[in-house]
């Protein structure tokens, strides 16, 4: 009977393991991709605090996808406005259901300076997928992870 308990709770171990594990795969630096170019525009730090995702952007790029930037959200309303991209935290507050993150405007678009509802999910090890919204109508943008 001692060890039928053992092996209940060693595999109860293993599938609550195995879920923050799997919450785990989105941490990560992430390189976003600009939808028009083609060509690397930010890298973003994503981590989980609290149970909820956070993200926030390291090194932001010129167009040409290589020089670094240090950009202001000049199209930002409130405390955000005119403060430096870099370092700003662009993701915030996202709750996990099944395989996704999402959030009610949870991301910001310091392109534009708009927040949107969100949804975030690995297509891969390496890809993460990025849909931001508002009601029906949004845009999905595939992020690439960092390796280092």
């Amino acid at each position: 009977m001692k060890k039928l308990q053992l092996t209940g709770l060693l595999v109860a171990a293993l599938l609550f393991a195995g879920g923050q594990i799997f919450g785990q795969d989105v941490v990560g630096k992430w390189r976003t991709i600009d939808d028009e170019t083609n060509l690397q525009k930010s890298i973003v730090q994503i981590w989980i605090s609290g149970g909820k995702l956070y993200g926030k952007i390291l090194e932001t790029f010129d167009d040409d996808g290589v020089t670094p930037t240090d950009d202001t959200c000049d199209k930002c309303k409130g405390a955000l406005k005119d403060k430096r991209i870099r370092g700003m935290v662009i993701i915030s507050g996202l709750t996990r259901s099944d395989e996704v993150w999402k959030g009610k405007k949870g991301i910001l678009d310091p392109g534009n300076g708009k927040f949107y509802d969100v949804k975030i999910w690995l297509e891969d090890s390496k890809t993460l997928t990025v849909r931001g919204s508002i009601g029906p109508i949004g845009r999905k943008q595939t992020w690439h992870r960092v390796i280092e």
